[in-house]
């Protein structure tokens, strides 16, 4: 698995029809794949996020979406940024991040996190809880998927799952690279030491420095080297004249802007000089050529 440069999909509201809806989605993920992109993904939420629009705009069902993209796609990485824990049974998500991989010919990427968006539970019928009750959940989740996508049969018994003998067939691959995202020192980047393939930072500019010793520091407590924990930070692009000067300061220190070699620039200074291993990035709305202008700025970057 390597992952220096990611595509995110945030969003499905393009200002057509419904019908021309799938087709858009499938316009970008192949283009993100002809321009030299490592991976493709979505997010995994039932409703649009707050910061990007209101709950009822499209927004499509993960899985079902990436199982119709592996068909789209060739060569592209196929994945979600990230899977929200609470929302299947880790038996059933073991079964179908399997599935995907047969179908994608071994381009499944298991990124997962605890699920944080309430309304999504409050509304939907799922369990929230407390962040612990939620970081609970994911620790004896993995106790599960984990031996389960290598072709295990594991029994276990918790406090909010069991399985008996569980088994997923078929399998493409005995490992499917595993992702978590979020930038948290006190749990989350422990668990990615231990047990992840790669952490996708979800972080300002000016923590980024200081995001990497902690990831530094958690590997080598399990004895690992950190060289081998993939890093990303995930990035919003905004490409043009856009007036970065108005937004907020949050959203400013997690959005780049200007022309594909300022982008570059940025990326460059904010993000890799900081040690961090490459960027997912995100663009809203669509207009067919600008990912490939920025994804070629980029590849010049982060390949050096």
């Amino acid at each position: 698995m390597t992952i220096r440069l990611g595509f995110q999909i945030p969003d499905f509201s393009y200002r057509t029809d419904v019908s021309e809806l799938f087709p858009t989605v499938i316009a970008r993920a192949r283009e993100a794949e002809a321009a030299g992109f490592d991976a493709v993904f979505v997010m995994d939420h039932f409703y649009q996020l707050p910061m990007l629009g209101s709950p009822d705009q499209p927004m499509l069902e993960a899985y079902t979406t990436l199982g119709a993209l592996a068909q789209a796609t060739e060569s592209v990485q196929l994945g979600t940024l990230v899977t929200g824990n609470t929302y299947r049974n880790p038996t059933l998500l073991a079964k179908i991040i399997t599935t995907l991989d047969v179908i994608s010919a071994g381009r499944a990427i298991l990124g997962i996190g605890t699920g944080w968006f309430e309304l999504e539970h409050d509304q939907l019928g799922f369990e929230f809880g407390t962040f612990t009750d939620r970081f609970n959940r994911l620790d004896e989740a993995l106790q599960i998927i984990l031996p389960m996508i290598k072709g295990e049969r594991p029994t276990f018994e918790g406090k909010w799952y069991q399985a008996r003998e569980a088994l997923a067939q078929p399998r493409f691959r005995d490992h499917i690279p595993l992702l978590i995202g979020g930038s948290g020192e006190k749990k989350t980047i422990p668990l990615a030491a231990r047990h992840f393939d790669h952490l996708n930072l979800i972080m300002r500019f000016d923590e980024a420095k200081s995001k990497m010793d902690a990831v530094r520091r958690s590997c080598e407590k399990v004895d690992r080297d950190p060289a081998t924990l993939e890093t990303t930070m995930l990035i919003t692009v905004l490409p043009g004249d856009f007036p970065a000067d108005q937004l907020p300061d949050d959203i400013k220190q997690r959005t780049v802007t200007g022309s594909p070699e300022a982008i570059a620039d940025q990326i460059k200074t904010k993000v890799r000089d900081a040690g961090v291993g490459g960027v997912t990035m995100n663009i809203p709305g669509y207009t067919p050529g600008v990912i490939t202008e920025v994804g070629a700025a980029l590849r010049a970057v982060l390949d050096d």
